[in-house]
């Protein structure tokens, strides 16, 4: 039965790999652990020979993600930071790299210390201001590197305009996705030309799977990404991309449950007394509010605040809390809270974090799907705890 193709981003994530199975006619795609394929004979070489260049079960996800993005293909790799690793072999060593000076902690060392050992040239700038951009693109950058929401305060940058200004430099705009998927956000829509995922996160959505992909708008760019792929063998396996596509077809409803709870979530922590900050676009006050609307389809699930107290508050307020799990991950069912200082954001050093806005008192929570007043709940009673 020949299936046409669906727009509805939840349909084509539940049907990815439905039916398509040429042995069997497996309705759910079968996990291909093989490593090796038999060839039929010399010069009769078939799709699939070796699974670190190829493997059925990782490009039924790659097939997926492409779909869902927008996307000419994907490269599945073995975690979000493999990816960003694939991103930046694009990269020569004359090459000027320009990226957000609040990104996600890991990243902006790993960019840090390449750029240290002279494999391309960097530089840190302000993507959030027109005054920043205009400085940034002043110095002619060949990639772009963009993390809107900013891991972990929540900062948003305008896809659409970072991309016009992109194109009259040829410069390459990579966009980090992870905390909005494409269920919220479509950045190769806005003009980027590569999407990026820790498929750990919301993809996947069930903390059991370490994973990353790299989707491509066009072809010539995922066959230069597939090179480098194959060659370093930053992969994703076969039984992590099986869970993987199992968990990406309830993404809709795993997202949209979250960010349902993490707005009111949101409201209650803006309201509270020993709270001085919360950072997060859904609310109107959220100097990022209208660029988020503009260009996101939802808020999403991540949030950060800020607690009156320092260090001393936000240890208390931890200890207390009964649901939220004290964790490094994101956007599984469970919800989790992150202290980016000592966890996340800890490589960044200290200069880089004060700049960033990533104090002692800031804590990061990934809403999961339980019962928005159980979770609630749960926060007050830790605030209470909180002097």
């Amino acid at each position: 039965m020949t299936k046409k193709n669906r727009k509805n981003i939840s349909t084509m994530a539940v049907q990815a790999g439905i039916g398509q199975d040429p042995a069997y006619h497996d309705v759910i795609p079968p996990l291909h652990l093989t490593s090796t394929f038999e060839i039929q004979g010399i010069e009769k070489k078939g799709p699939y020979e070796y699974s670190r260049t190829r493997n059925p079960t990782r490009d039924t996800l790659a097939r997926a993600l492409a779909d869902l993005e927008g996307g000419a293909n994907a490269c599945v790799t073995s975690s979000g930071m493999a990816a960003i690793t694939l991103m930046l072999h694009l990269l020569n060593k004359d090459d000027l790299l320009i990226a957000p000076y609040d990104c996600y902690g890991r990243a902006y060392r790993l960019m840090q210390a390449l750029s240290d050992k002279g494999h391309f040239h960097l530089q840190f700038v302000d993507m959030y201001s027109k005054k920043g951009l205009d400085k940034a693109f002043a110095l002619t950058p060949r990639m772009v590197f963009v993390e809107t929401p900013s891991n972990p305060v929540m900062r948003t940058a305008d896809i659409a305009d970072i991309c016009k200004r992109a194109k009259k430099y040829k410069s390459i705009v990579a966009v980090d996705n992870t905390f909005l998927s494409p269920v919220l956000q479509q950045p190769l829509a806005l003009g980027a030309d590569l999407v990026i995922h820790s498929n750990t996160k919301f993809i996947n959505g069930h903390s059991d799977v370490v994973g990353g992909a790299l989707i491509a708008k066009t072809k010539e760019l995922w066959t230069e990404l597939d090179f480098w792929s194959n060659s370093l063998g930053v992969i994703g396996g076969p039984f992590d991309c099986y869970q993987t596509l199992r968990g990406l077809r309830t993404l809709e409803l795993r997202v949209k449950r979250a960010q349902e709870s993490a707005a009111a979530i949101a409201k209650m922590l803006a309201a509270h007394p020993r709270v001085a900050k919360v950072y997060y676009p859904g609310l109107k006050s959220d100097p990022f509010h209208a660029v988020a609307k503009k260009q996101q389809n939802g808020f999403g699930a991540m949030l950060s605040f800020e607690l009156k107290g320092g260090l001393a508050a936000a240890r208390r307020f931890v200890e207390a809390l009964e649901i939220f799990s004290l964790a490094q991950s994101l956007g599984g069912t469970e919800s989790l809270i992150n202290h980016p200082a000592t966890m996340t954001h800890v490589a960044m050093g200290p200069e880089a974090r004060k700049a960033a806005g990533v104090t002692d008192g800031l804590l990061r929570l990934s809403v999961g799907i339980e019962h928005a007043d159980d979770l609630i709940l749960d926060l007050e009673n830790a605030l209470k705890k909180v002097k």
